[in-house]
């Protein structure tokens, strides 16, 4: 793509503060900007059953409510970054947090009643647009506040300390829940506000550069994704057999194969997707997609199993799956030490095993309704994520070092948030037939006719509630009346549900393990100013910082990381787009 961009500016001393302290100011305002779109990422699965109680949504409807989110971000985040380059960094950001938060704003104070599910889905979407916006154009405005020297130091931190704020949307959102479920969605108000006022003690530059939008581009993608994800979403309402169900999958599928042909022959493509030509950079993006499909919709079947199948409170639910993260947080640190001695194959082989097992094993004591029983299995888990992600996401950057670290964020972002979105939609699919079916046998078993016990089956799965023993179903119907008598067994027919869930994760980090075999192994060349066009700062997400580590940001055998060399190339010469 060609560009004309301004020279690069890092912060200065106008305005009477010093460089370092605005350096500093800006940096805390981007971290506070990213964090919602962290946060958000997870908290809302922990308030998930109590939502469903109060505004009566179906499980279907609870994960369109996750799931716009993922798909918004995911649709528009490419084009999000093109925005940002033309209208400037700061400016994208400002929008971007603005729509953010007044989504936010919109889904705590959703109305009761017959809207509520089209509300929340709607300004969900808006909350991912607005994350679409704001997030390639804060990292941007931290690639242009830090001198060349200082980068590789200060991306480590953003990425490092933005994706740890992962963890603490489960936390978070248990004890906002406690008080209501609409908070989860208010607590995003005050870190905008801060985000925002540290824009403007700080006094970002809005630097921009001649640009072109590629609209069709942008449209071809956002349909594809949109379409596929709903077929896999619609599929526990019209079933796999369903003509509609695969119309709508392999529609958006055949959308996408479109946008890539379009995408090849555009001079000014929305994602330069000649960086697939790199065989190590296309694994790693395969790994992450099958990585990601268990990462993200893991906090919502988790935390439901947890408080339906366990009788869990929202805070309990959350210290559950702090085990996930405690597992997640050494292993980053250990897959960073190996990524940097050894490449990033071994990293990607050992998390893709040991994220197996540890699913497969957390699967097989799921039935046991027992948190002590289990915890060490979703720590194991969680340890298998922590290896692939900080390995993949960096070593897919130093590959690609003919790309921008817009476009290379871009392709991770999409395949991030598309593979979240998928494994959402399939695995709740999976858990409403298998609960279907469970609870029918349950149901039928003791009584209850065919007909009446399919639809009193179907009615349970489809509204997960969290109710434990202390909230037994009312009625005083025959149906009613079996469905409270078996509501231990129900809640173990749930468990069962959700192993099968685990078990299908197991299997997705299990064929992350096979496709990390064809990666070619070994350690790209070094990046040095002024050789090579740097990817730049899309290396790490969710947690994964530059080069040398996942999250410290502690420098390589030569003092530096790979990508930190690649941040400091960054502006000394882009290549030609």
């Amino acid at each position: 793509m060609s560009s004309r961009e301004t020279p690069e500016r890092p912060l200065t001393s106008a305005g009477g503060s010093s460089p370092a302290v605005r350096q500093t100011l800006t940096l805390a305002a981007m971290l506070f900007a990213v964090a919602m779109t962290f946060i958000d990422q997870t908290i809302v699965s922990i308030a998930a059953p109590d939502i469903v109680r109060e505004l009566s949504l179906s499980s279907s409807g609870m994960q369109w409510v996750i799931n716009a989110y993922l798909l918004a971000l995911a649709a528009f985040f490419a084009l999000g970054g093109r925005l940002a380059d033309i209208f400037g960094h700061r400016l994208m950001m400002v929008i971007g947090t603005l729509v953010f938060v007044v989504s936010s704003v919109l889904c705590g104070v959703v109305p009761s009643g017959g809207f509520a599910q089209a509300w929340l889905v709607i300004f969900r979407a808006t909350q991912g647009l607005g994350a679409a916006l704001m997030f390639p154009a804060a990292l941007a405005v931290v690639v242009e506040a830090f001198p060349a020297g200082r980068r590789g130091r200060a991306l480590a931190l953003f990425f490092g300390l933005s994706g740890a704020l992962t963890a603490v949307g489960p936390l978070l959102g248990g004890w906002l829940t406690d008080w209501t479920w609409r908070a989860v969605f208010w607590v995003n108000v005050p870190i905008a506000v801060i985000a925002l006022a540290l824009v403007g003690l700080a006094r970002v530059p809005n630097v921009r550069r001649a640009d072109r939008v590629d609209v069709a581009g942008a449209v071809l993608v956002a349909i594809g994704l949109a379409l596929s994800v709903f077929g896999f979403m619609q599929a526990s309402a019209w079933g796999w057999a369903s003509a509609a169900t695969w119309g709508c999958v392999v529609g958006g599928l055949a959308v996408l194969a479109v946008f890539v042909r379009y995408e090849l022959t555009r001079a000014h493509p929305l994602i330069r997707l000649a960086v697939f030509k790199d065989r190590a950079f296309t694994v790693d993006m395969v790994v992450l997609f099958f990585a990601m499909l268990a990462f993200v919709p893991l906090f919502f079947f988790a935390s439901v199993y947890a408080q339906v199948s366990l009788s869990a409170s929202p805070n309990q639910a959350a210290l559950f799956l702090l085990y996930f993260f405690v597992g997640f947080a050494v292993a980053s640190q250990w897959g960073g030490r190996i990524l940097d001695k050894q490449g990033a194959r071994p990293a990607l082989k050992i998390g893709s095993i040991v994220g197996a097992v540890g699913f497969a094993l957390w699967a097989g004591k799921a039935t046991s309704l027992s948190m002590h029983d289990q915890w060490p299995y979703v720590a194991l888990a969680g340890a298998g994520i922590g290896f692939i992600l900080a390995p993949a996401s960096t070593d897919a950057v130093n590959r690609a070092i003919g790309a921008s670290y817009g476009e290379v964020t871009g392709i991770s972002q999409t395949v991030r948030n598309y593979a979240a979105s998928i494994g959402l939609a399939v695995f709740g699919t999976v858990l409403t037939h298998t609960t279907t079916s469970r609870v029918f046998d349950t149901l039928h078993g003791r009584g209850v006719p065919a007909g009446a016990a399919h639809d009193a089956a179907r009615h349970i799965a489809q509204s997960v509630t969290g109710q434990g023993d202390s909230r037994p179903p009312s009625g005083s119907g025959a149906v009613s009346s079996a469905v409270r008598d078996a509501a231990g067994s129900i809640r173990m027919d749930f468990a069962e549900a959700n192993r099968v869930v685990f078990y299908c994760m197991a299997a997705c980090l299990a064929v992350a393990f096979f496709v990390s075999l064809r990666h070619p192994g070994g350690r790209p060349a070094q990046v040095v100013p002024g050789e090579a066009a740097a990817a730049g700062p899309g290396a790490a997400e969710s947690g994964a910082a530059p080069r040398a580590s996942a999250t410290s940001g502690t420098s390589g055998p030569s003092g530096t990381s790979h990508a930190a060399r690649a941040f400091r190339a960054f502006r000394t010469r882009r290549a030609p787009r």
